[in-house]
């Protein structure tokens, strides 16, 4: 089969396209025939060897597949031809998505919702179910209270703005004051722009009892800064940053009864991973999740779509599809 994939871990340069041999299915395994991928900052990550994680070699790129079901066993629950999406692929010894055929484990395996454009799903699939797990598995939020998510204009931050909207929860969106209408529009209740000098009075007239719960999605959130922002028993989550060091105030993270949480998918159990994957599937079924800015390019264009994600130069809301060639 055609693949994306690295023989050595390392920069860019040490992805190839090429043929590899198409993968066996086991007895719990679904063999998927692969229409589409994308590229996920953590993609880079593990090529890179920046996220340690088992790799095989040759290993093929990539989390996130939407296909169709090419062979499963009969203890599987899944039958050939059934439209499918997986998100946890290409880590913790499991090869990607890259390439014409991929074998999923079947409880990582999820049907795609009927009506659904695959196009717009492989554009959600892990910042949606990596928004859901912040918001509600780390950040155990709930119906009424407040949420500060920072980075909200970003694929997962904007994804953390619908689904705690429409969990009932109050949202406050740190996102560019050009991104205050997108935020509004995915049901931030208020949209600061982040640069604003006077942010801190701004926010404090917003939640003046500080908020109960802040979603750093930005990577660039001061811990010192988020204390303060912080109400008594508030919890941050934090999703991105991997060269990030900034101090702790220890004094008031302590006397406030605060808690931190750092939180990356890649380390979700499969329950979690699959209750995830209900509430994505809900949203998708009702058109209310998608990609802000959605740009289609030949598998070819891997290796660049690697190299924007290290260095920071993917457009904020932008997701590239990467189709794969038929067989």
């Amino acid at each position: 089969m055609e693949a994306a994939f690295v023989e050595r871990l390392g920069p860019p340069e040490e992805i190839r396209l090429g043929l590899l041999p198409k993968p066996v299915p086991g007895p719990t395994d679904v063999l998927v025939r692969v229409a589409l991928t994308t590229v996920n900052p953590v993609d880079a990550l593990v090529r890179s060897g920046a996220f340690p994680t088992p790799a095989p070699l040759p290993l093929v790129l990539g989390r996130d597949a939407v296909g169709t079901v090419a062979e499963a066993g009969p203890g599987t629950g899944f039958a050939p031809g059934e439209p499918v999406w997986t998100n946890s692929l290409g880590h913790g010894g499991r090869q990607g998505a890259a390439g014409q055929y991929a074998v999923v484990p079947a409880d990582r395996l999820y049907r795609l919702p009927a009506e659904t454009s695959p196009t717009t799903a492989v554009t959600v699939l892990h910042p949606g179910a990596t928004a859901w797990l912040a918001l509600f598995r780390h950040g155990r939020l709930r119906a009424g209270e407040t949420v500060l998510v920072s980075g909200a204009a970003g694929n997962v931050g904007g994804a953390a703005v619908t689904f705690a909207a429409e969990a009932g929860a109050r949202v406050l969106a740190l996102a560019r004051d050009e991104d205050a209408d997108h935020c509004r529009d995915l049901g931030a209740a208020v949209v600061l722009d982040y640069r604003d000098p006077e942010l801190t009075a701004r926010l404090a007239r917003a939640a003046p009892d500080g908020v109960p719960l802040l979603v750093d999605a930005s990577g660039h959130t001061e811990l010192s800064w988020a204390v303060d922002r912080l109400a008594p028993r508030g919890r941050l989550v934090l999703l991105a940053g991997p060269d990030r060091r900034p101090p702790l105030p220890v004094g008031p993270f302590y006397q406030r009864d605060l808690s931190l949480r750092g939180f990356v998918i890649s380390h979700a159990t499969v329950p979690e991973l699959a209750d995830a994957a209900t509430a994505v599937n809900r949203l998708l079924a009702r058109g209310a999740l998608a990609s802000r800015r959605v740009e289609t390019r030949p598998l070819s264009a891997i290796a660049d779509e690697h190299r924007a994600a290290e260095t920071g130069g993917t457009p904020t809301g932008r997701r590239v599809i990467l189709p794969i060639l038929p067989t």
